[in-house]
């Protein structure tokens, strides 16, 4: 029975030559959002055993799918046991991509992977070419469990002691799953309160360090891991991977090192911590803004510019081909350097002795600006509706779009009205963004059959 349902799943989603690789994308996380909906409006899924309804369930379902992590009831306080089941697989298949979970079911059935199924492969995870695109998924799948499960190994000697050896191995296992695929769901809400996140935990090294390096490791792409285990040497790494690298640990301590600063004496964040723990949690702060959503400080407590900074680096997000969602690092990079040729008057953008192709600088401001667009519209919208501080909507809508699921705390008392503008930018923020750059992977390039004249227009 299995079998045959893998099979009609297979048939059905990978081999249908009626759709393209961007409907494929947009349409099989759409139904996962559904199907996990429906289940959570089951009254099984809720503790006190009456359904949480639809919106909520949809809400959910989506955050869970789309990694984000925002919530409108606390995870381990309103779902039962099958409900956080449900929300751990819509996790995993969001993070992973529903593409690598079929790819895992055709190596469970020892099937080959046929050439359709390689083509949306390659478009998914944002690979160049067909070349090794199997190896590079099947590593990727193994490499995500083996982080996960050391994730949950290291985590559960926290959590066993404190929650008991069944409940502290489930909590492990879904903390260290939610961290990889860069979720920011918890279930800290029995003991620590509702919505407490990890502010519980922000005197613990062990949680916030495991949690840290999950989060990093998941949000720099297959092709990076790759990479790195092929060719060992930092010289022999490609470029793309070298600007992933970089640009990750700049704004990862760049980031600490603001927030350090700005909050140390904040007494709603880091004020009241010890040297050390203001260290960690600044650093770790900077790390969950890589679209992971877990809260160890309270940002409601922040003060405003570093609510503008987590906007920013929210934005931003993690790297292609990740469990990570936002623009994406090297997009970011590369509209730097278009910016630096600019700058110096060069026709050319340059990375270390390489030049961008021109398609792909256009690629990038194309994809910012949209989202940039979407972003600031939102936003405004949010604040005229509600009444409420501008900046707080800013801060919504940046972790919606960029799947990070930090709030300062306004999600629950927004107007179902936003609330479902952001159940839009969270699906827009996870699968626009990723079916955009599919959309410029495999699109045909046409030569213009027709040349116009130039003319000039003065700029600035």
């Amino acid at each position: 029975m299995f079998k045959r349902i893998a099979f009609w799943l297979r048939n059905r989603l990978i081999r249908s030559r009626s759709l393209n690789a961007t409907r494929i994308v947009a349409g099989s996380f759409a139904v996962i959002i559904l199907i996990g909906a429906l289940l959570l409006t089951l009254p099984i899924a809720s503790r006190d055993g009456q359904s949480a309804g639809f919106f909520t369930a949809l809400f959910t379902a989506t955050s869970a799918t789309c990694v984000t992590g925002l919530i409108l009831v606390d995870t381990a306080v309103q779902w039962s046991l099958f409900g956080q089941v449900v929300i751990l697989a819509m996790i995993q298949l969001g993070g992973l991509g529903f593409m690598t979970i079929i790819t895992l079911l055709s190596f469970a059935l020892r099937r080959r992977i046929g050439l359709s199924e390689r083509l949306i492969m390659v478009s998914t995870l944002n690979l160049n070419d067909m070349d090794g695109v199997v190896r590079v998924v099947r590593h990727a799948l193994m490499g995500t469990f083996l982080m996960e499960g050391i994730g949950a190994v290291l985590l559960a000697l926290r959590m066993v002691p404190e929650f008991g050896v069944l409940r502290g191995v489930w909590h492990a296992i879904f903390h260290a799953v939610s961290a990889f695929c860069n979720a920011g769901f918890d279930l800290m809400g029995v003991k620590y309160g509702a919505f407490s996140s990890l502010t519980g935990v922000s005197d613990s090294p062990l949680v916030l360090g495991v949690t840290a390096a999950l989060i990093v490791v998941g949000g720099l792409g297959f092709f990076v891991w790759e990479d790195i285990l092929t060719k060992r040497s930092w010289r022999r790494l490609t470029v793309y991977s070298r600007m992933v690298l970089l640009i990750t640990g700049g704004l990862i301590l760049g980031g600490a090192l603001f927030f350090f600063v700005e909050e140390s004496r904040n007494p709603a964040t880091l004020g009241g911590m010890p040297l050390g723990q203001k260290g960690l949690n600044a650093l770790f702060q900077s790390v969950t803004l890589r679209t992971a959503g877990f809260d160890a400080i309270g940002q409601g407590g922040l003060h405003d510019s570093s609510k503008a900074m987590s906007s920013i680096l929210m934005l931003i997000g993690g790297s292609s081909g990740s469990t990570a969602g936002g623009l994406k690092t090297v997009t970011v990079g590369v509209l730097l350097l278009a910016l630096r040729s600019g700058l110096a008057g060069r026709e050319q953008v340059t990375f270390r002795g390489r030049a961008i192709p021109m398609q792909r600088v256009l690629n990038a401001m194309t994809l910012t600006l949209v989202m940039l667009l979407l972003f600031l519209c939102g936003s405004m919208l949010i604040a005229t509706i509600e009444n409420s501080p501008y900046l707080d909507c800013v801060f919504e809508v940046a972790s919606a779009m960029g799947t990070v699921g930090l709030t300062t705390g306004i999600t629950t008392a927004l107007s179902p009205f936003s609330q479902g503008l952001l159940i839009v930018f969270m699906y827009l923020g996870r699968v626009g963004i990723l079916s955009f750059s599919v959309a410029f992977m495999i699109r045909k390039k046409t030569k213009a059959k027709v040349r116009y004249p130039e003319m000039n227009l003065m700029i600035g």
